[in-house]
């Protein structure tokens, strides 16, 4: 039971990740229907920015929580940032465009992005230090999981509910709703339709950010190609749960968790994908909307 236990621990933890992830994509695809490929890169970028600080401030001497705090936080501002600049630079030019050639842009920056962090800084794997802190909590469970872990799971909680409180009960979440329905109408009514997919662009990147932070401190190791990896995998959740909602996110993400830790656990993790991907190609056939996806009619 223990080891049961451990393997869904272990799945709700890795798909929590999954699913900040995925809720950039599929926000973004939920206002504009456009998958941004980059977005792993973001991530990525997000992870390297916190090694950096964290390593300034600590050869600075400052203390384990303040280098948590200000890491985080630069990150945070600074992979929003590039989501902003990513979306003016290669989105928005774009947004009358034939749908291929977005998507071609969102691959194409996804490229740029991994080979600026390449000639940057290296193609080695870098040290990442533990940012959490170790603390003692449930003493007759600590070995099931362990504090970064549970750290993992609160800031996806909080980070789900933040952003959920936005969109019900702010104007800015009314604007996105609107938007996403039917972007003419809303510009009709006065949202700035611009403005809101920058908005959208930026709070999907900084939810990226945290997840880049809080999976590169808990294994310990970083390199360029980690935002490929996450991306593809957060783009598998966001289809898994339906492309476009928000909740889908969540559930795919955490779905795919676990499908990938039992595989590993009780098969072999030569087939952690196999089984991750399988399972895509089931719910694609039998549920092609994802699992709360909704089929929509187009007219023609």
């Amino acid at each position: 039971m223990d080891y049961f236990l451990e393997l869904f621990l272990g799945g709700l933890t890795r798909g929590s990740i999954y699913a900040l992830i995925a809720l950039g994509y599929t926000m973004v695809y939920g206002i504009i229907e456009l998958i941004n490929f980059a977005h792993g890169e973001i991530y990525m970028i997000g992870a390297f920015t916190a090694l950096i600080v964290a390593g300034v401030l600590t050869f600075w001497g400052f203390n384990h929580i303040a280098i948590l705090l200000l890491a985080s936080i630069i990150a945070v501002i600074y992979s929003a940032a590039y989501g902003f600049t990513v979306e003016k630079v290669a989105y928005k030019p774009l947004r009358h465009a034939p749908r291929l050639s977005p998507l071609i842009s969102a691959i194409g920056m996804s490229i740029f992005l991994q080979n600026y962090v390449l000639l940057a800084q290296t193609s080695d794997f870098l040290p990442f230090p533990s940012l959490i802190p170790d603390f003692k909590f449930l003493e007759p469970y600590s070995h099931l999981i362990r504090p970064p872990e549970l750290v993992i799971l609160l800031t996806t909680a909080v980070s789900m509910l933040l952003l959920t409180l936005l969109i019900r009960f702010t104007r800015i979440g009314k604007a996105m709703r609107a938007t996403a329905q039917d972007r003419n109408m809303a510009m009709l009514v006065g949202i700035n339709v611009d403005r809101i997919i920058s908005i959208t662009f930026i709070i999907g990147s900084a939810l990226a950010a945290i997840g880049g932070i809080l999976i590169a401190s808990h294994i310990g190791m970083i390199n360029f190609y980690i935002g490929f990896i996450a991306g593809i995998k957060a783009f598998t959740a966001a289809v898994l749960g339906g492309i476009g909602s928000i909740p889908g996110a969540v559930l795919g993400g955490l779905v795919l968790g676990w499908t990938e830790s039992f595989a590993t656990g009780y098969v072999s993790s030569d087939y952690e994908d196999v089984f991750a991907f399988a399972l895509l190609v089931l719910i694609l056939i039998f549920r092609p909307a994802g699992i709360l996806g909704r089929s929509t009619i187009q007219k023609v």
